[in-house]
């Protein structure tokens, strides 16, 4: 593994595991034919699930969503190099309508998951920045709400953040006052989330119980 802090002094969410091919192809019924990372950091490529383009064809033989690969990091259609995405890769669900690196997948209602086995962490509580491992109990992905984009640099994504406060688990992590947190999604809101309005979509970034989540230091 890289050194945890080496990229991005530790920014949430940087670092997470995702699924192998074989994972996504055995939950999904699909995978993406391109190769995808599955220790990613922003620029690299890993994969997300979107509803699929043709969902509304009213034919039974298309899937209701397609797992595509893409870059971690959103890129805009103004976007000049993937470079951007070492700023992109998390967007602050509370201005992301407004943000014109998200506006655009916001407003036209690009809402993806983004499937991780764990995320990556730093626990501060002893002083040190510890990097800490977290997933779900269960054993199941976490699926992230997430947007995406698709323009001249190809497809790419970004993971929707919120506020951690008051959390057991993630108010453990990150320097400094404010604490963040990725927007994990029940399995019941999955299918409800890609369908998403702009209007309705904040009404899904919630607090993922930490009951259902594992921290384990490993740093």
């Amino acid at each position: 593994m890289e050194d945890f802090f080496s990229h991005f002094g530790g920014s949430m969410c940087s670092h997470y595991h995702g699924p192998k091919h074989e994972q996504l192809t055995l939950a999904f019924g699909t995978s993406p034919q391109e190769n995808i990372s599955t220790d990613l950091w922003p620029g690299y490529c890993g994969a997300f699930l979107r509803r699929h383009a043709d969902a509304d064809a009213d034919d039974e033989a298309v899937s209701p969503i397609e797992v595509l690969a893409g870059t971690f990091g959103l890129l805009p259609f103004w976007a000049k190099s993937t470079t951007l995405a070492r700023s992109t890769y998390n967007a602050r669900s509370e201005t992301a309508a407004e943000k014109p690196s998200f506006r655009n997948a916001w407003k036209n209602r690009q809402f993806c998951l983004i499937p991780a086995v764990s995320i990556f962490e730093p626990d501060w509580r002893t002083g040190q920045a510890v990097a800490t491992e977290i997933s779900r109990t269960d054993g199941e992905f976490m699926m992230i709400a997430g947007l995406w984009e698709h323009g001249p640099l190809g497809y790419s994504y970004t993971m929707l953040t919120l506020d951690a406060s008051g959390h057991s688990v993630m108010h453990h992590m990150h320097k400094g006052a404010e604490k963040r947190m990725v927007a994990v999604l029940p399995a019941a809101q999955y299918s409800d989330w890609l369908d998403a309005t702009p209007e309705r979509a904040m009404d899904f970034v919630q607090q993922y119980p930490a009951e259902r989540l594992t921290a384990l230091a490993r740093g």
